[in-house]
């Protein structure tokens, strides 16, 4: 007699929470496609391109000037007309240079990133404030992201793209 109370106390929890969930109102949206359609990240992605070329001229004027040194040098040290004091310095120089060569990339990725977190993470917040704010007013309960790889794998709900995109002004 027990166990059939615990059974039927379990059993109608079970109802309950799915009685429950039948109620809950979920909707998805893929943010990956709304992130690239903002304008503000357009604009951000032409301010990162912009940097990224400006890192890349100064990135490839350095290791021009390396190649032309290292090509000058290895002249000199086959015809013979250095020292070897002067090609142990001048080794000493190229190594050095490698070396600042190498920094400099690595701190100019370091940078590009940080930048490209700042830039997006005030768009992704906005996206996200835009999203919850006309989830509830739809009355949305749960908002899944629907981009390909999320892990939604059948999304035949509602979209809240447009209404997003709405919200936002574009």
């Amino acid at each position: 007699m027990k166990q059939l109370k615990s059974i039927f106390i379990a059993a109608a929890f079970f109802l309950s929470a799915q009685f429950v969930t039948a109620q809950s109102k979920v909707a998805h949206i893929d943010v990956s496609e709304l992130m690239t359609n903002m304008p503000a990240m357009k604009t951000a992605q032409a301010q990162l391109e912009k940097i990224q070329k400006s890192y890349d001229a100064e990135y490839n004027t350095m290791v021009q000037e390396y190649q032309t040194k290292m090509e000058k040098y290895r002249t000199e040290a086959e015809n013979g007309t250095a020292s070897d004091a002067v090609n142990e310095s001048r080794a000493k120089e190229m190594q050095d240079m490698g070396t600042r060569i190498q920094q400099y990339r690595e701190t100019a990725t370091k940078e590009l990133q940080q930048k490209e977190l700042d830039l997006v993470k005030p768009i992704m917040e906005k996206a996200q404030q835009a999203i919850q704010k006309v989830a509830r007013a739809k009355g949305y309960e749960y908002v899944l992201d629907s981009t390909s790889g999320s892990g939604v794998l059948m999304a035949d709900g509602p979209n809240l793209l447009a209404d997003v995109k709405k919200e936002l002004g574009f």
